[in-house]
């Protein structure tokens, strides 16, 4: 029999004082975080500029294997990649339509003027030709 380590039952007793109120910790249920799947799927196939969809996918699948498997802190981590690349896709999807249909307003605005200007200069020419002759 090894004597060498006190066993708990023949240590002394000590006495210490109570804490009038004791502490209390309330454990809910963890939250669980999202995996933007479905939000991923739609910008992997809508307009997927820069493969930011695809890598936003590659990380919401990510973020579902880590929930399956129980691993909620990696499961955020994923998640929250995941959510900055979607974001980053959408805002691209959107940007993108907007700054053509921009740049294209004013291209006509621009070549219409310009063509406006040729008509009044080509009639100047023209008619103040034919003025002087009379």
């Amino acid at each position: 029999m090894d004597t060498s380590y006190p066993r708990e039952d023949y240590l002394p007793m000590t006495s210490r004082k109570q804490d009038p109120s004791p502490t209390v910790i309330t454990i809910g249920p963890s939250v669980v975080p999202r995996d933007h799947l479905i939000w991923s799927i739609f910008n992997t196939i809508y307009m997927n500029l820069c493969c930011c969809g695809l890598v936003a996918l590659a990380y919401s699948v990510k973020a579902r294997d880590q929930k399956v498997a129980g691993d909620i802190e990696a499961a955020r981590h994923f998640s929250s990649k995941a959510r900055c690349y979607n974001i980053l896709a959408m805002v691209w999807s959107l940007l993108l339509p907007l700054l053509l249909i921009a740049l294209a307003i004013t291209g006509v605005i621009h070549l219409s003027k310009l063509a406006q200007e040729s008509m009044d200069f080509f009639n100047y020419k023209f008619f103040a030709n034919e003025d002087d002759g009379k």
